[in-house]
């Protein structure tokens, strides 16, 4: 199975954390594109919109199922070698998964102001089409 991981390119804080997913995977199981890559976005039927509601995961096999904001972020973290055991175990604590909801949108709607905005879009080097430069910057 592949996945591919749509975040924002221009968020320092995503950014990083696609680059620690890249070290550990090596594009083995995950492909990326950033938000910021409409033409590609295109293809899934995502807009801008869509965008706002934060990162979104796609079965490369079923594009159709979807993970977006902090689910797509608990689907990553189970798809990791033994990752499972701890998504499972935060899933089963009361309340964290709410908790856990409200922290990622507090996180997603400030991004820029809390870990700043980069001055150019970062694009991985396991992009989604396979054809593409990494900025790394």
């Amino acid at each position: 199975m592949s996945y591919y991981v749509i975040y924002d390119g221009n968020c320092n804080l995503c950014v990083t954390l696609v680059r620690a997913l890249e070290t550990l995977d090596q594009g083995k199981l995950f492909s990326y594109a950033p938000m910021q890559d409409e033409q590609t976005l295109l293809q899934w039927g995502i807009t801008a919109q869509d965008c706002e509601q934060g990162m979104i995961l796609i079965d490369a096999n079923e594009p159709q199922r979807r993970w977006q904001g902090s689910n797509a972020a608990e689907e990553i973290g189970r798809l990791l070698p033994a990752g499972s055991i701890f998504v499972d175990a935060y899933r089963g604590l009361p309340g964290m998964k709410w908790a856990g909801d409200r922290f990622y949108e507090q996180i997603r709607d400030n991004r820029y102001a809390l870990f700043g905005k980069r001055s150019s879009t970062y694009k991985s080097a396991y992009c989604v089409d396979g054809n593409c430069k990494a900025s790394n910057e």
